[in-house]
């Protein structure tokens, strides 16, 4: 395997455990927040400033990168880690979550997916051989599978044909992977709500025997209940001995949620997307900058944060430059959010080394003035 997992720790009250992945590019302690760089860059940081978060691993897309400026030019760069100047580890999604999310008037075959680009309404075509090629010439350390991205809610029918059109995919991803030996590849767990799917999707991915293995199709639209209820049931089913992602879950009360349920990898765009609004996350809540109360507010953004913003910077002043449409503000409110959710996973390690994750995330509950029910956290 080029992916190797190492079990730490398992916390004693829950499911949470503790791990160490290595990868071509380095090797990182779980459970880790992986920053979006979704066109080779998280938007608005650059390398030095993600290095001194202990930033380990970030993620680039497949179906952006193919789009602009093509893989082939990535390829010709010597490959993504060359391309962006970033010598630790990566993870490129399939493309597969683009294409049914953005892209217009999808036709699903079994062969794959032709449809129109998101922007210029070009058609384009994508299959698993293509989309492995294209993570093949961008150089990841971990590829991901293309699967399809069932819209919520489907039918039982539905996703019964979807989960199996998945299976077939992965086992073309698997053969299609060219450099077995320097990128690894996960396999994605669909099923929709519909547990007995997942468990079939599940059983069938792990006689694979993958990389590691993700959990898709949550953070579409479903309840917290519901997607708590498919992570505490899908990931046992997992092996101990692999990593586990879940993908696209970005915000502190799903990080602990499935943190709880045993997951130990996660991304989204959040933190910089609503950065780019003026919403910083805090110790105590969310905080909308350009709020009037904040127009002279002299203290930090967070007195508990070292971030570089929090160290530099008053209230008042981020938010005269959201006021003022200054490039600045979005830059140190980003810088702020991916510090926080990375700062947020280094404690969760930390608190399950010490055996007491159940109090470290009421903690973190009480500080933003939340419960455990509250859906937006």
């Amino acid at each position: 395997m080029v992916i190797k997992y190492r079990l730490l720790k398992e916390d004693k009250k829950t499911m949470a455990r503790l791990g160490e992945v290595t990868t071509p590019h380095g090797t990182f302690e779980t459970p880790v927040f992986m920053a979006v760089g979704t066109q080779a860059t998280v938007k608005t940081l650059i390398k030095e400033e993600l290095e001194a978060m202990n930033s380990q691993i970030i993620l680039g897309n497949t179906y952006h990168l193919w789009c602009q400026p093509g893989s082939d030019i990535i390829r010709e760069a010597g490959g993504l880690h060359k391309f962006m100047n970033w010598d630790r580890s990566i993870l490129t999604d399939s493309g597969g979550f683009q294409v049914f999310s953005l892209a217009k008037l999808r036709d699903i075959t079994e062969e794959g997916v032709t449809f129109k680009h998101h922007k210029n309404g070009a058609k384009l075509f994508l299959s698993p051989e293509e989309s492995i090629k294209i993570q093949n010439d961008l150089g990841s350390d971990i590829m991901m599978s293309f699967d399809e991205c069932p819209p919520y809610p489907s039918t039982y029918e539905y996703m019964q044909n979807s989960v199996e059109r998945t299976l077939r995919w992965a086992t073309r991803c698997q053969k299609a992977n060219k450099n077995k030996d320097t990128q690894g590849l996960f396999g994605i767990v669909q099923g929709g709500e519909y547990l007995d799917l997942r468990k079939h999707c599940a059983e069938k991915l792990v006689a694979m025997d993958f990389d590691g293995y993700s959990i898709g199709g949550l953070s579409v639209g479903e309840s917290k209940e519901i997607q708590n209820n498919v992570l505490e049931y899908t990931t046992p089913l997992l092996p101990k001995d692999k990593p586990r992602y879940l993908m696209g879950v970005g915000s502190p009360g799903a990080i602990l949620d499935a943190v709880e349920r045993g997951i130990d990898m996660f991304d989204c765009v959040l933190p910089t997307r609503i950065a780019r609004h003026g919403t910083a996350m805090t110790h105590s809540g969310r905080v909308i900058i350009k709020n009037k109360e904040y127009e002279r507010d002299f203290t930090p953004l967070d007195d508990k944060c070292d971030c570089y913003c929090c160290k530099n910077y008053t209230k008042a002043y981020l938010r005269h430059l959201f006021k003022a449409n200054e490039m600045l503000g979005y830059r140190l409110l980003s810088i702020h959010n991916v510090n926080f959710l990375l700062t947020l996973t280094k404690n969760i390690r930390q608190a399950i080394k010490e055996d007491r994750f159940l109090e470290f995330k009421e903690e973190v509950y009480r500080e933003y003035g939340l419960n455990d029910n509250d859906k937006d956290f």
